[in-house]
């Protein structure tokens, strides 16, 4: 009888290979389709700035925050692992595991938080240069103006400055411009700099039309993102609770198996079927929530 509860086992994991292989591509193809149409690849700032700035927006986890979900991810892994394998040992093995996790997962938060940050701070950017362009007819004095105005923060603020302060010593745009797309490799950023690029070159006397469409462009952008991170976010709801109705799935095993499934636990190659299933679930619900996190539009 033992026999028949390793094949359904394997069939258990067949399905879950096929079902969380499936969903995987689609959250693949489908992030990355909406995706790499609206995102830029923010400059690459160390870990240790991006947590400074979390803490100074008021978004880190507090200690009693991160002990909780540290405590709640723990319990379900162990209970999780203690309704596969009815062994206190495994099962602890397996929540100190979970438990291991929280400190990747908040990386992941910080930095998706960070980088919906740089990119708000880019809106704010473009969009504001565009306008003081349209009163200044300076691109110097658009940027001053932006910098003295206050809407921007830090880093963004700290690289107009020094926007600025290269334009003055170089006596010419293009240093400026170059050292910002490099910086914020973003499409709009790029396409702004063009445009007032050739404007400054050419000495085109009337940009207003170009202006014009360029801010509706970057009204497109913004709401095509901000659209995405609410069908990402969905997404990701709907991709965590399948993963946790897979784990479950063991009971049905169960209740069919009966006696059986204990039998087949005390066979090596039982076990190893079960910590496959454990595994490759776990996997599948990480590299789900580093796709949701992640700046995967990134080029």
């Amino acid at each position: 009888m033992y026999k028949i509860a390793f094949i359904i086992v394997a069939i258990l994991i067949v399905f879950l290979v096929i079902y969380r292989s499936g969903l995987g591509e689609y959250v693949t193809n489908s992030i990355k389709k909406k995706s790499m149409q609206v995102y830029g690849k923010v400059a690459p700032y160390t870990y240790k700035e991006i947590r400074q700035k979390i803490k100074d927006m008021g978004q880190d986890y507090t200690m009693a925050q991160y002990i909780g979900q540290t405590i709640l991810f723990a319990v379900g892994g162990g209970v999780v692992t203690y309704l596969y394998f009815y062994n206190l040992i495994i099962s602890l093995i397996y929540a100190v595991a979970a438990a291991s996790v929280v400190p990747y997962i908040n990386y992941l938060r910080c930095k998706r938080i960070y980088s919906e940050f740089i990119f708000e701070q880019i809106q704010v950017y473009t969009t504001n240069v565009i306008m003081e362009f349209a009163t200044t007819q300076s691109f110097v004095k658009a940027l001053e103006g932006v910098y003295s105005s206050g809407v921007l923060e830090d880093p963004v603020k700290s690289d107009v400055k020094q926007m600025i302060d290269m334009a003055y010593e170089n006596g010419t745009i293009n240093d400026s411009l170059t050292y910002m797309n490099e910086k914020y490799d973003y499409f709009i950023v790029r396409n702004m700099h063009q445009l007032f690029l050739q404007i400054t070159n050419e000495g085109s006397k009337d940009a207003s039309d170009s202006l014009e469409n360029m801010s509706l462009d970057i009204d497109m952008l913004v709401e095509a993102v901000y659209r995405d991170r609410i069908d990402r976010a969905a997404f990701y709801k709907k991709f965590v609770q399948f993963g946790l109705v897979l784990y479950l799935m063991i009971g049905l095993a169960q209740i069919m198996l009966g006696d059986s499934y204990h039998q087949m636990l005390t066979l090596w190659y039982g076990q190893l079927l079960l910590h496959i299933i454990v595994i490759i679930n776990s996997a599948f619900l990480i590299a789900g929530t580093k796709f949701y996190n992640e700046n995967v539009g990134a080029e």
